[in-house]
Formats: structure tokens, C-alpha cells, sequence
């Protein structure tokens, strides 16, 4: 083969002409929630996506974790469709969901646990993720005695155990405050580079699309499809809280409210 001839990597997670229907509660028709998505994410990039409620953001991640199919369409990861759940691939929520009678350590562990790891194995990591997430020396302690920036940091630190090569992320800094969010997105923009993971992220937030991402892709309203991609061409993407500081910044947030008519909507209402 030549050596000068590239040959294309295989992406790390796409979909293909995806559509999604649901069946709707008292109707005989279906819902249609998601149409003619199709998208690529490289390995190792971030790309956030983002729309109005109901456009099917969080639908699209539920098929990219297995946890639902297709009604069209094909889901891949690594180049192989998904058909079920997927040990390529990590889900992390809005809400932290440890399990309250787990201690910290324990709650790391779980994937772990499931998957067969030898328990000294397991601490190790997960003593190894505490410390890169800020909680070291908290691994016996219990969820009911953690902030809830600092379960957040629990649950990131239990998504990378699993050593997913996809992280599917639903606003998972969502419910806290402006303060510790910015902090968090900072340890995962960091975790993230460090480790080469691959992230599609869902967010509300214009800003944090723009501070943690490579590629924003932006949805219509439902049956949701890309109607645009924009690429943050600002560097910094391992540092967050310095990325914020560009000039630009305010330019792609501003294009993206344009996008998604919210001038309008402030407006209407």
C-alpha cells in the first residue's frame, strides 16, 4: 500500500437516516420524534447536540446506548450497528442516580462489578477515577453525604470505570449551580482530552456547547433533523474556563440563538 494513501478512520459512533417513531398514548396515529437524522462523530471528538424540548435529543442518545432501535435507519458504533446494549458505550444523565446504599467506591465499581473485574482490580480504578475527579478520599463515604457537584463527579467518575469508547452525555450539569458547573465541565473537558473519549453531549446551555465542543449540531423542532452543524473553530477545547474568555465566543452563541428563533420566542412570550 502507498504510504502517502490515508486511510479513513472508522467513526467512533454515527447514525443513518434514522428515524423514530412512538407509539402516542389514546392515538391511533404514531408520533414521529426523530427524522432522517444522520451524523458522524470522529474518535476523540466532542460535539454537542442542541434544539427545542421534545426535538429528540434525548431519543437519539437512548439509540445510540441500545436502549431502543430504530424505526429506520442504522445506529453504529465502531463500525458495527447497534442491536442492543453496547459495552462500547457509557450513558451519563442529568441526575446522578447512585445507589444510595453503595458508598462512593462501590457506586465507581458497578460497571465493573458486572462486567467480572476481580475486586482488587475494581478499587483500583475506581481509587485511581476519585482522585482524577477531585473526590479522593471519598470513595467510603455514602451519596447522601456528597454535594451534588460532588455526586455528579461520582457518577462521571463511575461512566469512565467501564472505559467506554463513547460517552453519551443528557445535561448532566444541568441541575447545579453556575459556579460548580463551570468547574465540572472543566474536569471533564480535561478527563476527556487526557483519555481520547469520544462525547455526544445534549445541552441547553449555548455557552457550555460552545466552551466543551469541537462541532455543534442543532435540531428542528419535532420529528427533529440536523438543520446545521457549526464547527467552534476556537482553540482551547481542553480548558473551558479559558475558552469562554474568546472574542468569539458571543459571535457562535449569538448564531446559535438565531438558529434555534429564540429572539422570537422571547417574544411570542
Amino acid at each position: 500500500m502507498d504510504s502517502d494513501v490515508k486511510v479513513a478512520a472508522v467513526p467512533a459512533i454515527e447514525f443513518l437516516g434514522v428515524d423514530k417513531r412512538f407509539a402516542a398514548r389514546g392515538k391511533a396515529a404514531e408520533v414521529l420524534a426523530a427524522r432522517q437524522v444522520s451524523l458522524s462523530i470522529q474518535p476523540g471528538e466532542v460535539v454537542s447536540l442542541i434544539g427545542p424540548s421534545g426535538c429528540g435529543k434525548s431519543t437519539l442518545l437512548n439509540m445510540g446506548a441500545g436502549l431502543t432501535r430504530p424505526s429506520a435507519g442504522v445506529v453504529k458504533v465502531r463500525g458495527e450497528v447497534v442491536a442492543g446494549p453496547n459495552k462500547h458505550v457509557a450513558f451519563m444523565l442529568q441526575k446522578d442516580l447512585l445507589m444510595p446504599w453503595r458508598t462512593i467506591s462501590e457506586n465507581v465499581e458497578l460497571g465493573l462489578e458486572l462486567r467480572g473485574v476481580k475486586s482488587d482490580q475494581r478499587r483500583q480504578i475506581s481509587d485511581r477515577l476519585l482522585a482524577q475527579c477531585h473526590l479522593q478520599g471519598f470513595g467510603p463515604s455514602y451519596p447522601h453525604q456528597l454535594s451534588g457537584g460532588m455526586r455528579q463527579r461520582a457518577a462521571l467518575a463511575r461512566t469512565l470505570a467501564v472505559d467506554p469508547a463513547v460517552l453519551l452525555m443528557d445535561e448532566p450539569f444541568s441541575a447545579l449551580d453556575a459556579q460548580t458547573k463551570m468547574i465540572l465541565q472543566q474536569d471533564l473537558a480535561r478527563t476527556v482530552a487526557e483519555a481520547g473519549k469520544t462525547v455526544l453531549f445534549i445541552t441547553h446551555d449555548l455557552s457550555e456547547a460552545v466552551a466543551l465542543s469541537d462541532r455543534i449540531l442543532v435540531m428542528s423542532e419535532r420529528p427533529g433533523t440536523i438543520v446545521e452543524e457549526i464547527t467552534v473553530d476556537i482553540p482551547g477545547r481542553d480548558n473551558p474556563l479559558q475558552r469562554r474568555k474568546h472574542a468569539r465566543v458571543n459571535e457562535l452563541v449569538s448564531r446559535l440563538m438565531d438558529l434555534l428563533k429564540l429572539d422570537a420566542q422571547a417574544q411570542v412570550h
